[in-house]
Parts: structure tokens; C-alpha cells; sequence
């Protein structure tokens, strides 16, 4: 697959930064955003991100129901699957009449010289070892973004006709972990519900007050199929709403077609209209 066999991404309604400037932390990293094409997967993939912000996608006027989502693509915490994780996500639930937000996270940055997919080497308690961002983690710094960008969102529903108390976070393996990062955190930024899909983390605990949770895998998935049955068991340990799929085949991101992941936005939006927030609301 080649550079020019695909559509430019959609362009967003509005590009929100989500920090007035750079955030704590990443000053000093010198690192230029860009979106490659990583021909191996003929998936595009944003890199380098060191002002985290929010693509706004609006709903569809007719079907607008004031109800919003934050989507957090994937990618192992060094790139963002841009596309098939975020813009087309955001863009099937605007035709549902969501205000859909993509959420672009700080990353591991990539050397100038190195391949499209290889960023800066991390331990395995996720501090960078080498270049610019060394001694530093990322990782808490994706996760008070995501928090910052439910916050943000949340004081700002109604420039957007939504309701803060409407807000959901669908995340996709690196970025389902963040929505699951959220769950146990102050009112502000906690989702009203969450879809982490194959992105579980097994460690959270929900509380009595947990939000109603969709979680999706394949079987053929083994990074995340054990983790995501696990956790919907402590959703259902916690009597907290939960429903789950576990599709025959798709591997990781569902790349292989044919599985039933190809339709997981589908069931989303089934869970989704079951629950009220395809509704329209007052």
C-alpha cells in the first residue's frame, strides 16, 4: 500500500489544545508532530505529540442528543493509530448525533533517524531511557492528559449543546487503558461511562460507583483477551452495568477482517442506544 492510495484524514470542526501552552514537563522536548504511514499495517500513525489536543467532530444537526465522547486511539504509548482508532470512530458516532472529541495524548518520542515505528526505548516501569524525554514517564503524563481532557470537556459541554453529565471515553489498547486509568479518579474527570476496547486494565478495581463499561476483544487476541474477561468480572463482582464481546477472530486492533471486530462501532452504539445516550436529551 502507498502514501497516495489513501484519503487525506477528515478535518476536524475545531482543534482544541486542551493546556494553555506546553504542559508541565515536555518544555524542553524537540520533538515535531507528524502523521507517517507505516506501510507494514498500511495504517496511518500520529507521532511526537508534545501539545496534546482534542479533534472535534460534530454530530450530525437532526440527531445531535447532547451527548459527548472523548476517543483515545492506540499504539503502544509511542504512536496514535490516527485513523482507523480515532477520525473514523469519532466520525461514525457523529453520524449517530455524538459530539465526538479525538483525543491526541503526549508520547515516547522517535528518534530523527530511526524507523517509522521504533520510538525511544522505556523500562519496565515505563521511564524512558534514553533522548530527550530520559528519566521521564510518558505514561502518567498520557494519563493526565486524558483527565485534563475530560475535565476541559466537562466545564465545556454546553459550548457544544451536550450535557457533563453525558460524557463517555471509548479508548483503544493503549488508549482503552487511559478510560480505565479514569475510573478510580476524582468526579471531574471520571467518564459517565467508558469502552475500553482491547485496552483492559486488569489491576483497576471498580468501585459501588464505577461507571457502565462496554469492553470488546477477540479471542485470538492474547495480549488482552484474559485481561478483558477479568475485568468484566469486576464489573460484575461490583454490580456495576457492563456487557462484553469477545469476538471468534480479529487479533489486536482487529486488523484480521472477517472476525465480527469490524463491526464493533456497531455494537457500541446498540450498547450505547440501550442505555439512553443516543437519546435525545433535554
Amino acid at each position: 500500500m502507498h502514501a497516495q492510495t489513501l484519503p487525506p484524514l477528515p478535518t476536524p470542526d475545531r482543534v482544541i489544545p486542551i493546556y494553555d501552552g506546553v504542559p508541565a514537563g515536555s518544555e524542553k522536548w524537540p520533538f515535531e508532530e507528524r502523521t507517517i504511514l507505516n506501510t507494514e499495517v498500511g495504517i496511518e500513525f500520529t507521532q511526537n505529540v508534545v501539545q496534546p489536543t482534542l479533534l472535534y467532530y460534530s454530530p450530525v444537526p437532526s440527531r445531535a442528543n447532547g451527548t459527548a465522547v472523548i476517543v483515545a486511539p492506540g499504539g503502544g504509548g509511542v504512536n496514535l493509530s490516527i485513523r482507523i482508532e480515532g477520525t473514523d470512530v469519532a466520525q461514525q458516532l457523529a453520524r449517530a448525533g455524538v459530539a465526538a472529541f479525538v483525543l491526541k495524548y503526549r508520547l515516547v518520542g522517535h528518534p530523527e533517524d530511526s524507523p517509522m515505528s521504533k520510538a525511544y526505548a522505556r523500562d519496565k516501569e515505563g521511564i524512558v531511557m534514553d533522548g530527550p524525554q530520559k528519566g521521564q514517564n510518558v505514561r502518567t503524563m498520557a494519563i493526565a492528559d486524558a483527565a485534563k481532557a475530560m475535565k476541559w470537556l466537562r466545564e465545556n459541554a454546553a459550548q457544544f449543546n451536550c450535557r457533563p453529565d453525558r460524557i463517555g471515553f471509548v479508548g483503544f489498547s493503549a488508549g482503552g487503558f487511559l478510560a480505565c486509568q479514569l475510573v478510580n479518579g476524582p468526579a471531574e474527570s471520571r467518564p459517565d461511562w467508558i469502552a475500553p476496547i482491547y485496552g483492559p486494565d486488569r489491576s483497576l478495581k471498580p468501585g459501588s460507583d464505577a461507571p457502565p463499561a462496554f469492553f470488546a476483544t477477540a479471542l485470538d487476541d492474547t495480549w488482552t483477551v484474559d485481561d478483558t474477561l477479568a475485568l468484566f468480572g469486576a464489573w460484575r463482582e461490583a454490580k456495576r452495568p457492563a456487557e462484553l464481546h469477545v469476538f471468534q477472530s480479529g487479533g489486536h486492533g482487529f486488523l484480521n477482517k472477517g472476525g465480527g471486530g469490524d463491526h464493533v462501532i456497531d455494537r457500541l452504539k446498540e450498547w450505547m442506544l440501550v442505555n439512553g445516550w443516543l437519546s435525545k436529551s433535554p
